[in-house]
């Protein structure tokens, strides 16, 4: 696990580093056979592992699991066709005989390949995929992974990550998930039990309640952050609170008088060009969201800036709309709950950027799903580490990557001396619990 958060590469790189670049007492070398068999053996105890590091992880930190935040990401493959279709489970799980378990006898099951093509989060439409999700607490910290064929819909995802959890005997849990997860069966289905649900609505979708919401009247309250709420009342067994950002509220203004000035300047004088010149430029717009988003025809075919679009659109400014069914909540918990959906997000961006989620260099769906908990342990090793010291990752991997291990050697032996710690250096080791290393780590004298 430590080189996937130090120095995140392939298995025969991390077998090279462990032999020829760092001190790992009682691993003086390794291969890539044996960093494949131990892959191996990690997919076999994926679920008993998560379960301990989750117990151990809780205990540690004193983990408040009253909060869970859940979002997916994707992650493409250099491959021109994608995996050849398997039967699977719901959990997208290969199935041994191609037939479903026997609670689900009658049903067909499900056919795909696990490298395959799928809605990219990377906008990769045209390589194979898979669909990874986590699960993080409020405090930021991932307490479990899960990996999909790259085409699974949010339904089953959710309800799988649902009842995973559930089995974990945890107590009431409060599920915050964006807006992609906000159909009404999803939201259904994480409210059974004794749980509960913050989601995200979208605010253009023009549905009943968004434009309810929207349409009542109140004053907003003041919370930390930089934000305002006001919860709105329209359903008897839902709560919706709108939140309000003046910062970004600005932001947007400004993104959308640069678009409209853009746009202002492409239609001009377009009445004077042919019916066929018109329709070739409102195809080009039509391209580009952002600019059709403000456009209208008029019924003559005249191009024209959509001000009730506008008039619109200046009303969403820096608002977003929460859903919730917990009637316990404060609407500025549920606000804040929703705000920390952000902790999943800067999961993904070091998953992707700094312990290298890709490139996957494997082929086999076994050490494909290995790939991700290795990646997922690493960053759960970065967050303990962060939340433990205080401090950033990249400010301990600095301070602590100046500590070197000297091999000498001479007529009488060799011995190998680590450089005498920095002050900082004693401290971060103290703050994690770890044992400062001997000064002298190998003594030989040289043979008679």
């Amino acid at each position: 696990m430590p080189d996937a958060a130090l120095a995140p590469s392939s298995k025969l790189a991390a077998a090279d580093w462990v032999t020829h670049d760092v001190h790992v007492e009682g691993l003086p070398a390794t291969d890539d056979d044996a960093c494949y068999r131990a892959m191996d053996w990690l997919h076999e105890v994926t679920d008993d592992l998560e379960r301990q590091v989750f117990d151990e992880v809780a205990n540690l930190l004193n983990l408040e699991v009253d909060l869970l935040f859940f979002d997916t990401t994707s992650t493409y493959f250099e491959l021109e066709e994608a995996d050849e279709p398997v039967a699977r489970d719901d959990k997208g799980n290969v199935l041994a005989n191609d037939r479903p378990p026997a609670e689900e006898v009658g049903e067909s099951a499900d056919q795909a390949g696990f490298r395959t093509f799928g809605k990219s989060k990377d906008s990769h439409d045209d390589l194979p995929q898979i669909v990874i999700g986590m699960a993080v607490t409020r405090d930021g910290i991932p307490v479990r992974v899960w990996s999909w064929p790259g085409n699974t819909g949010d339904q089953k995802l959710i309800r799988q990550v649902k009842d995973d959890m559930r089995d974990w005997t945890l107590s009431k849990i409060v599920w915050v998930t964006d807006r992609g997860f906000s159909s009404e069966r999803n939201r259904r289905y994480l409210r059974q039990g004794e749980n509960a649900y913050i989601v995200g609505e979208k605010l253009r979708s023009g549905s009943p309640e968004v434009k309810a919401a929207l349409s009542r009247q109140g004053r907003y309250g003041e919370i930390a952050g930089n934000m305002r709420v006001k919860e709105v009342r329209i359903s008897e067994t839902e709560r919706f609170v709108i939140c309000h950002n003046p910062e970004a509220a600005a932001r947007d203004q400004h993104i959308r008088e640069q678009l409209v000035s853009q746009l202002t300047t492409l239609i001009e004088d377009t009445d004077q060009l042919s019916d066929f010149k018109r329709g070739e430029l409102r195809g080009k717009i039509a391209d580009k969201p952002g600019l059709n988003r403000y456009l209208r025809t008029t019924p003559a075919g005249k191009l024209r800036i959509d001000t009730a679009k506008i008039k619109t659109e200046e009303n969403l400014d820096g608002k977003y709309l929460l859903r919730c069914s917990d009637p316990q909540l404060s609407a500025e918990d549920i606000a804040l709950g929703y705000k920390q959906l952000l902790e999943v997000e800067r999961g993904w961006r070091d998953m992707k950027q700094i312990i290298d989620l890709r490139p996957v260099y494997h082929r086999l769906e076994e050490r494909i799903r290995a790939h991700v908990v290795l990646r997922w342990l690493a960053l759960l090793l970065i967050r303990i580490i962060e939340t433990t010291t205080d401090a950033t990752w990249t400010t301990v991997r600095r301070e602590l990557d100046r500590l070197h291990l000297g091999t000498f050697t001479g007529p009488t032996g060799l011995f190998r001396q680590v450089t005498t710690l920095t002050k900082p250096q004693t401290d971060l080791l103290a703050k994690l619990h770890i044992p400062t290393p001997k000064q002298i780590i190998t003594l030989e004298p040289a043979p008679r």
